[in-house]
């Protein structure tokens, strides 16, 4: 198996999940985890399994991410099975309840980045595999809600 977990981090927390995935899914011969600026088009050649997240900031993933999606050849990613995720605060948490009606009439106009990472995985010719997910933090800088890192963990392993 050749994997690649590919991510943006801001504060940390987007990094602390793509590590879980890496080690949830293998050995470091067989799996890499790399920030988004960092891989190389050769990286992309032989892959079966591509994962790539990125915090949601407006509602986007962020620029590094989109980066790294556009440069990926056409059919760049044909035959590789991909999955998507993001890191994101819950509306729930969000207060005082007007704060929290807003934003939840913001997320469905605009959702989170994992939707464009999806997309953009899909649109190069990958193969997804689960369901895009969101992990969530505390707050905007984090940390990551208690049993994240866990689910995380669980998510990735449902693609092979």
């Amino acid at each position: 198996m050749k994997a690649l977990v590919v991510y943006d981090s801001e504060f940390g927390n987007t990094e602390k999940a793509a590590q879980a995935m890496g080690e949830a899914l293998g050995s470091q011969e067989d799996v890499e985890v790399l920030r988004a600026r960092d891989v190389q088009p050769e990286q992309l050649t032989g892959l079966q399994y591509l994962i790539v997240g990125s915090p949601t900031q407006a509602f986007q993933p962020t620029s590094a991410t989109k980066e790294f999606l556009k440069d990926i050849p056409a059919q760049g990613l044909a035959g590789v099975k991909v999955a998507a995720f993001d890191t994101r605060i819950s509306a729930d948490d969000i207060s005082p309840t007007i704060l929290k009606f807003l934003l939840n009439i913001l997320i469905k106009l605009f959702g989170y980045a994992v939707t464009p990472i999806a997309n953009g995985l899909t649109k190069k010719g990958g193969e997804l595999t689960v369901s895009p997910e969101g992990f969530y933090v505390e707050d905007t800088e984090g940390p990551l809600k208690e049993g994240e890192l866990k689910r995380a963990a669980d998510w990735v392993k449902q693609i092979i």
